[in-house]
C-alpha cells in the first residue's frame, strides 16, 4: 500500500519538485498551499497530485486539515515541512510583525504539522518527517535575522524530535539547501546573483530536483538508520 505524504508549500518551486519525486517513488502525495488557487489548480491538473489549502502557521488549521486528509485519503506516513516565507530587512528596519510572521510560518509550521501527525506515526510504528532548513540557518545572512533564526531553529527542532521518535520507527531529518534556481532566486538582480554564484565552489546554482532527491531518500525505507541529521545540499558553499 502506498505511503501517504504531505508536502507543505508543495505546489511550486522546491516543494513542487519534492511532491513529484515522492510521487515517482510510489507515495500518494498531498500538496499543501497557502494562497494561490490558480497555481494550485494548474499544478493538480498537470501532475495529478491533490492540493489542500491551509496556513501552516495556524495551529488549528493544521490539526483540522491533517484530520481531514487522514479521513479522506488515509493515515499520514510522511510529512515534508517545506513551506516558508521571507520578510527580509536589517534589524533596524525589521518590524515585530516581520519577525513574528516568519517565525510563525517557517518554524511554527514545523511544530504544528508534527503535532498533527507525529502521534499517529508513533502508534503505527513508522513515519518520516523531513524539515527544510537553509544554508542561512547554518551560516547566518545579513538582513535575515528572522529567517536565519527560524531556519536555525528547525535544525534544533529536528534533532530533538528525532530522539522522541527513534525507538518508534519514526525518523526526523532536515535538509539545508543552498541557493537553488527557483523563481525567488531568479528575481535577484543579475549583479547580485553573479556574486552569489561566485561563492559556490561547484560554480552554479542548485536545482530543485537535487533537493527533492535528497528528500525522497530520507523518506524511503532505506533511510531507517538516518535520523536527527541535516543533509547540506549547497554545492560546497558552507561545509558544516
Amino acid at each position: 500500500m502506498a505511503r501517504i505524504a504531505i508536502v507543505t508549500g508543495g505546489s511550486r518551486g522546491i516543494g513542487e519538485a519534492i511532491s513529484l519525486a515522492l510521487k515517482d517513488a510510489g507515495a500518494t502525495v498531498i500538496a499543501n498551499y497557502a494562497g494561490n488557487d490558480e497555481r494550485a489548480r494548474e499544478f493538480s491538473e498537470r501532475t495529478g497530485i491533490r492540493t489542500y489549502k491551509w496556513d501552516v502557521g495556524d495551529h488549528q488549521a493544521c490539526l483540522d486539515s491533517c484530520a481531514q486528509i487522514a479521513a479522506e485519503v488515509g493515515p499520514i506516513d510522511i510529512v515534508v515541512n517545506n513551506a516558508g516565507i521571507t520578510r527580509d530587512g536589517t534589524l533596524a528596519r525589521m518590524s515585530y510583525d516581520d519577525w513574528h510572521d516568519v517565525m510563525r510560518v517557517n518554524l511554527g509550521g514545523c511544530f504544528n504539522m508534527a503535532k498533527a501527525t507525529f502521534g499517529g506515526m508513533v502508534e503505527r510504528g513508522w513515519g518520516r518527517i523531513v524539515n527544510i532548513g537553509s544554508i542561512n540557518g547554518q551560516a547566518g545572512q545579513y538582513g535575515q535575522v528572522n529567517y536565519a533564526a527560524a531556519k536555525s531553529g528547525i535544525h534544533g527542532f529536528t534533532k530533538a524530535l528525532a530522539q522522541e521518535g527513534a525507538k518508534k520507527g519514526v525518523t526526523v531529518n532536515a535538509i539545508a539547501p543552498g541557493y537553488i534556481d527557483t523563481d525567488m532566486v531568479a528575481a535577484v538582480p543579475a549583479p547580485v546573483l553573479e556574486k552569489i554564484v561566485a561563492k559556490i565552489p561547484v560554480g552554479r546554482l542548485g536545482q530543485a530536483e537535487e533537493i527533492a532527491r535528497g528528500v525522497a531518500f530520507l523518506c524511503s525505507e532505506d533511510a531507517g538508520f538516518v535520523t536527527g541529521s541535516t543533509m547540506s545540499i549547497n554545492g560546497g558553499q558552507h561545509m558544516y
